[in-house]
């Protein structure tokens, strides 16, 4: 990879990461039953979950040159102030396996250990998805915490197994 740069992204991004998705579009797929919508960009950017403060969200990049490579939307805080919500991790498509991912989660690590009280990393794996999701995120130090939800967009129905790591590891 060539040199890179981490920083958050704010609104003039948007068209990046509209890019960057649209480059994965089987999983997009995996995750809603369609390819990638022309908001979802801006939708990656902000939504929240009900009831969040959209203060505590990070949009995060990792762009190569002027290329965005990889991307993590982060919500501190959520479910309690104790753990930082990993939302979305995506790379790049052609870039899945080189390393990206991995930069932009230490990106997020890097990130999330200067916030006070936060001790663990969380995220959910949709079964749709976790034939790819899973190998990546146990690598880097996650495992299933035994929780599981139902997951649904339109018309996909799924369920959705939630897994952590400390921060500190």
């Amino acid at each position: 990879m060539s040199p890179s740069t981490v920083r958050a992204l704010d609104a003039g991004d948007v068209e990046a990461l509209q890019a960057l998705l649209e480059t994965v579009p089987d999983y997009a797929r995996r995750i809603t039953g369609y390819p990638p919508g022309p908001s979802d960009g801006l939708s990656a950017l902000l939504s929240v979950p009900d009831g969040y403060d959209p203060v505590g969200k990070l949009g995060i990049g990792l762009w190569s040159d002027d290329e965005l490579v990889a991307f993590a939307d982060v919500l501190l805080g959520y479910p309690d102030p104790s753990v930082a919500y990993i939302g979305l991790l995506v790379v790049r498509g052609g870039r899945q396996g080189a390393g990206v991912g991995r930069a932009m989660h230490d990106a997020v690590v890097e990130r999330v250990r200067t916030v006070s009280g936060v001790e663990r990393l969380r995220l959910g794996v949709v079964a749709t998805n976790a034939e790819v999701a899973e190998p990546f995120w146990r690598a880097l130090g996650y495992e299933p915490t035994g929780e599981r939800g139902p997951y649904r967009y339109d018309h996909l129905e799924s369920t959705v197994a939630l897994w952590e790591r400390r921060l500190e590891q």
